[in-house]
């Protein structure tokens, strides 16, 4: 299976990614055991046009033309399902041993995310009800995905 996280904003220089980049590292080397074989983070500028619902629309199309054909696809979304680490982990195997191909998780613009009407995500995952800064939402998923394929290895960074 090959994830990818495609988020609009640019991270390059920031705290952030380099914390993004050290999970990835970390998850791809115990990902090819779990049957990940690739993980990568897709970004595309935070549009600048004036009206929110143009912004939403604009950022939205230029993320749905990154997604894999076929892939499943997670919006991430203060309105979605809040799940363990547990949980999330366990949903990850399934799709992987369900023969999913790509997984895609999505992370919109400071305005919110909307795809369009072709694209339909097949969940709407969330970290809580607050509200996160994209970047950091981005981290924590890249952190969860080092951590959900720990779990699925019995590898012990996982401690609950």
């Amino acid at each position: 299976m090959r994830i990818a996280i495609l988020a609009a904003g640019l991270a390059r220089g920031t705290p952030q990614n380099a914390l993004v980049d050290e999970y990835l590292t970390r998850a791809r080397a115990i990902g090819r055991q779990q049957g990940v074989v690739a993980l990568s983070v897709e970004e595309v500028a935070v549009s600048r046009l004036r009206e929110a619902r143009a912004r939403i629309a604009e950022e939205g199309e230029k993320l749905a033309g990154r997604i894999p054909a076929g892939a499943h696809i997670i919006a991430l979304d203060a309105r979605g399902k809040g799940m363990t680490s547990e949980a999330f982990a366990e949903m990850l195997g399934a799709m992987r041993d369900a023969g999913a191909r790509d997984l895609a998780f999505l992370i919109g613009g400071p305005d919110g995310l909307d795809l369009g009407p072709g694209v339909k995500p097949g969940r709407s995952l969330a970290f809580g009800p607050q509200t996160w800064p994209h970047l950091l939402v981005r981290t924590m998923l890249a952190e969860q995905i080092y951590r959900a394929l720990t779990i699925l290895g019995g590898h012990p960074y996982h401690r609950a």
